[in-house]
């Protein structure tokens, strides 16, 4: 079975060297002393290894079953998901006037970490209830609030998103699902929704769907889609559970991974349904969680990257393969170990240096939704919205590419299902795809979120990483290894931006050709933004005297491999952005 073992140095390294959590003026911050995050980290990773991970390969070879109707969930879910509930892992940053602990949502986020690399598949089923919860709390009334959330909480009852129909994924305007007006003020709901994550299961007694719809004569197109309430089984005015409502399970999905996750078509037929928020603003109800679904997608890449690279490591650390090509490392043995070698090396570099910052990033941007939630604060809210494409598109993107080239570590033996490697690619793959495929995060940053707010938050997002090298600009330590690199591929990103602002308006072709381009050459920006913190926090830990010494010479050596070997692409990203769009559209349809 493969291993895992939560980071949580590295995780505390993030929340206290480099974002310094307990000193924010984000209420709730001032509470999270070291002490406290480890003991909560501590405790979610012991969960993650103990209970979760040796479910992962059940889950997979198990998958979901369809039995009369209900799904029935692989061996041994159900008792882990009640310790999931036990242990109020389900409720962290949820609300206390519904049950919820009231943590930032930072902690939530550390802590999904090592439930996802543990157990992705698993883990969704609490991270879908999560995403629901949120749309309610937004949007809303008291009464469905109090109906409807403390279980959701607790997760005795869990939530769904229910967006895709046959004919329609990104274009939700051209859905189907109609929802008619009823005397009592409720709607009945009709139509067919496909690729709905939890979709139905047997760990909770009852699931509330949240479910896209057009009320008929309301506006054409997304402008006529609202958002409605759509229990499985009816609830009273005093939370009982009554009859099932008009919902069923057309069939489970055959994925290529996340098996133990039970993504349904899921099928309504005059089902009773509630509006939630407003009559055709349902779009704007869906959109508030976004931000926190597509970080919690990201970081289910960067997750599925690190638990695939520490089982590189240890592969690569066991298996004997070769001489060093410097002389015998280990004249003892037959051969020596496979990390003797200068391409495995490099891989598993690529992966490490990738993880750490990739965790560092999302944690940063998991700080600046506390920020603008808990502070209304609308600078940062501005700038976690400009980011959350890149937290979405780059991490999956990267992170399925690191989970492979961990597999390519074990050679043939990554090949093999015994030895897990190909799950936690084949689970990765997913993350490129849900919650907005990549594509159309590359060209939301590029047509959309460069440009809100008149280009307030892009700018802002420069003259953050303006500042940070014009602050540190003595320190010799820093310069050469992380400031040029940065301020280089600063440049890189400025450059883009110009070449969209002078060729985008006279062919939006020439933009949008280069969008995935410069989706990829601003997350590599904004790595090498958290690496040159994270170099200087871990220099001035060493120069206070801390006495983890290996654990930060190696944040710094990491630190140095990226800005040197991996941030040198946003200069090939740029060359291809500066060809515009004559290459990538100069053949007809049925030229392809």
């Amino acid at each position: 079975m493969p291993i895992y073992n939560s980071p949580t140095k590295d995780m505390q390294f993030v929340l206290h060297n480099l974002l310094n959590v307990s000193a924010q003026d984000v209420p709730g911050y001032d509470d999270l002393d070291a002490e406290f995050t480890s003991a909560v980290l501590e405790e979610a990773g012991k969960v993650a290894t103990d209970v979760l991970l040796p479910l992962n390969a059940v889950g997979d070879t198990e998958g979901c079953v369809l039995e009369n109707g209900i799904v029935r969930t692989p061996t041994g879910f159900d008792e882990a998901f009640k310790v999931m509930k036990e242990g109020g892992w389900t409720a962290m940053d949820c609300d206390p006037e519904y049950g919820g602990q009231g943590l930032p949502y930072v902690m939530h986020s550390a802590a999904q970490e090592s439930f996802v690399s543990a157990n992705m598949a698993f883990n969704m089923y609490q991270g879908l209830t999560h995403g629901a919860y949120s749309a309610i709390h937004a949007h809303g009334t008291d009464a469905q609030k109090q109906k409807w959330l403390p279980k959701m909480v607790t997760c005795e009852w869990t939530g769904t998103m229910n967006l895709t129909e046959p004919h329609c994924g990104t274009d939700l305007g051209l859905m189907r699902t109609k929802a008619v007006p009823q005397d009592d003020g409720s709607f009945k709901i009709s139509g067919q929704k496909i690729f709905i994550s939890a979709g139905d299961h047997d760990l909770a007694n009852n699931i509330v769907h949240l479910v896209l719809a057009k009320i008929p004569g309301g506006p054409e197109g997304i402008k006529g889609v609202s958002l409605f309430i759509v229990p499985k089984i009816m609830v009273d005015d005093e939370g009982n559970l009554g009859d099932p409502n008009g919902v069923s399970v057309g069939k489970i999905e055959e994925k290529m991974g996340i098996h133990g996750n039970s993504t349904c078509v899921m099928n309504y037929d005059e089902a009773t349904g509630y509006l939630l928020g407003e009559e055709h603003k349902g779009m704007r109800a869906m959109f508030t969680m976004m931000n926190e679904a597509r970080l919690g997608v990201g970081l289910q890449g960067y997750a599925q990257a690190q638990i695939a690279y520490q089982n590189a490591v240890f592969y690569a650390n066991d298996r004997l393969q070769g001489r060093a090509v410097t002389g015998v490392e280990y004249p003892e043995k037959a051969a020596d170990p496979l990390i003797v070698h200068p391409d495995i090396r490099r891989n598993l570099m690529d992966q490490k240096s990738f993880v750490e910052g990739a965790r560092a990033f999302t944690m940063w941007g998991a700080s600046l939704i506390d920020r603008a939630h808990k502070n209304d604060d609308k600078d940062a809210d501005g700038l976690i919205s400009l980011m959350t494409p890149v937290l979405k598109g780059f991490l999956t993107d990267k992170g399925f590419e690191y989970a492979t080239a961990a597999q390519q570590v074990y050679g043939g033996h990554g090949y093999i299902e015994e030895w897990g490697m190909s799950q936690f690619a084949r689970d990765a793959r997913i993350a490129m795809i849900y919650e907005g495929a990549n594509g159309v995060q590359a060209l939301d940053l590029v047509g959309r979120k460069l440009a809100q707010d008149g280009g307030k938050h892009v700018m802002a997002f420069f003259d953050m990483v303006k500042n940070f090298i014009k602050e540190n600009d003595g320190d010799e330590a820093l310069k050469a290894d992380f400031l040029e690199p940065l301020k280089a591929a600063s440049k890189d990103m400025q450059a883009a931006g110009m070449y969209f602002m002078q060729n985008g308006m006279k062919n939006p072709n020439n933009a949008l050709s280069g969008s995935y381009d410069f989706m990829h050459l601003m997350g590599h920006v904004c790595l090498g933004l958290m690496w040159a913190r994270m170099a200087k926090a871990a220099q001035e830990a060493l120069d206070a005297g801390d006495t983890d010494v290996d654990f930060l010479n190696t944040k710094i050596a990491t630190g140095k491999y990226y800005m040197a070997r991996q941030l040198p692409a946003t200069a090939m990203h740029l060359a291809r952005i500066n060809t515009g769009a004559d290459t990538v559209m100069a053949l007809d349809a049925a030229q392809f």
